[in-house]
């Protein structure tokens, strides 16, 4: 464990022309890099303070005051530094962006309490243990593999997550479909938890569960399958694993999506042999694009696909040239 903490301490002074509003509004307005629960929380305590006075958060206040953080964030006590490899392709004082390979979770939970991603944040970044979820902004699903960002400050977290929130930050990911598809499209289904199966998620019925929105191209067509490349507006558990079955195209290897597995038709014995051995679901995060949190500079990565998802493709594209195709 860690005692890792950071202490916050940060003056404005209340314009003029913002008088007459509330504290708790004010003072969101004055300190950006906060989210407004972090804010709401430090005037409780009486860590955010007007004139070093503690006032409750409804007060409003005339301009000219001079607003005061002075916070300490205690370190995460109950997640464990533990030296798991992290493949780093970028880092800097603020944000911090790895490629994830398969078989690594993101975040410590009731199946898995270490050796994941967060662990690993951890012992190579101590100072993580102070931000909440060790700046963890989005995950992926543990046998899904790609570029996943995560927050090295307050600052950094407060702006990945506004700009996850307003579907600015670009994320694209590449999947292998089972069946053609004749062309790309747009998946704009609410999802919610399965009503039966707990570990599932499911399109929602209309007036429910969470505004779902996915984008998908169609890259390469094969004798049985299809290669796409989806775009994310919203990131909602399983999000293009559950989309892309609903309309009738679940994701080579998907234990949860795919119903039971079952081989194509009239397949080569060379992709039944992959296809046997791909153990996840065929997804990869290879592309994600934000707006750095300070210099506001347009910032990039790709993450190459990985060996057995190439290898899927070798074979499918070997078997099209073999075989050739009748459904397009």
């Amino acid at each position: 464990m860690t005692d890792a903490s950071e202490t916050i301490k940060e003056t404005q002074i209340v314009p003029a022309d913002m008088g007459h509003t509330r504290f708790d509004q004010i003072a969101a307005k004055l300190f950006p890099d906060y989210s407004r629960s972090r804010i709401q929380s430090w005037i409780k305590n009486g860590q955010l303070t007007v004139n070093g006075k503690t006032l409750k958060p409804k007060e409003k206040l005339v301009g000219g005051e001079t607003l005061t953080i002075d916070a300490v964030l205690e370190a995460n006590e109950h997640w464990q530094a533990e030296d798991v490899p992290l493949d780093v392709v970028f880092e800097d004082e603020q944000i911090i962006v790895i490629n994830k390979p398969a078989g690594l979770v993101v975040h410590p939970g009731a199946g898995t309490p270490s050796g994941t991603v967060l662990n690993g944040l951890l012992y190579r970044y101590p100072e993580l243990a102070a931000i909440p979820r060790a700046g963890i902004v989005h995950r992926l699903d543990k046998d899904t593999t790609g570029l996943m960002v995560v927050a090295r400050t307050l600052q950094a977290q407060t702006s990945l997550a506004a700009q996850l929130q307003d579907r600015s930050m670009g994320r694209e990911y590449w999947a292998m479909c089972m069946g053609v598809m004749t062309g790309g499209g747009t998946v704009d289904e609410p999802i919610d938890r399965h009503p039966k199966h707990r570990t599932k998620m499911a399109v929602a019925p209309e007036g429910m569960g969470r505004d779902s929105v996915t984008h998908y191209r169609v890259e390469q067509r094969f004798r049985n399958h299809t290669l796409v490349r989806c775009k994310l507006e919203t990131g909602r558990t399983h999000q293009i694993r559950v989309h892309l079955s609903h309309i009738g195209y679940p994701l080579v290897g998907d234990p949860l999506y795919a119903g039971r597995s079952r081989l194509p038709k009239g397949v080569s014995s060379e992709v039944m042999a992959v296809l046997k051995n791909f153990k996840r679901q065929a997804l990869h995060a290879g592309f994600l694009e934000l707006v750095h949190p300070i210099t506001r500079d347009l910032m990039q990565w790709e993450a190459d696909i990985p060996d057995d998802f190439e290898q899927l493709i070798a074979a499918m594209e070997a078997e099209l040239e073999l075989y050739g195709t009748d459904d397009y």
